[in-house]
């Protein structure tokens, strides 16, 4: 008999400020550069999860916008639902979760961020709600 299938839900904000520039982290654990988020905790919303991951691993309090994509990490079983959102207090800075917090340019996105997670930030800088599998580096099937 199979085991059932087991995956995690996380949420990531996607923070555009008026400039257009997009709020990206490095993570302190595997030094790779994303968008602010973790996983959704029991008992809060989505829009809850993802306010609380932002303020956590940026500093910055944000009004979340829309859904903007939806994506599934085929080797690891995470699910993640990202929200275009925008800021409205606080000052970024590093946290215990993030060596590194700044605002990038699409183009400086692209250059920093693997291929997974940059997709993410290109899809909420557009109108819809994205649906992507990837295998943690690279998308592996693209609806849009």
């Amino acid at each position: 008999m199979s085991e059932a299938p087991t995956h995690s839900v996380a949420v990531a904000g996607v923070v555009v400020d008026a400039a257009g520039r997009v709020l990206v982290v490095q993570r302190r654990d595997n030094g790779r550069w994303e968008a602010p988020g973790g996983v959704l905790e029991l008992g809060e919303t989505f829009e809850q999860g993802v306010r609380r991951e932002v303020e956590e691993e940026t500093g910055v309090d944000v009004e979340v916008q829309r859904l903007t994509g939806v994506y599934k990490n085929i080797e690891r079983g995470v699910v993640a639902l990202v929200f275009r959102c925008r800021p409205i207090d606080g000052t970024p800075r590093e946290t215990d979760e993030s060596q590194q917090v700044e605002w990038l340019t699409i183009a400086q996105v692209r250059e920093r961020l693997i291929p997974a997670f940059a997709v993410r930030i290109e899809d909420a800088l557009h109108d819809g709600v994205s649906v992507r599998v990837h295998d943690g580096v690279n998308v592996v099937d693209a609806s849009n």
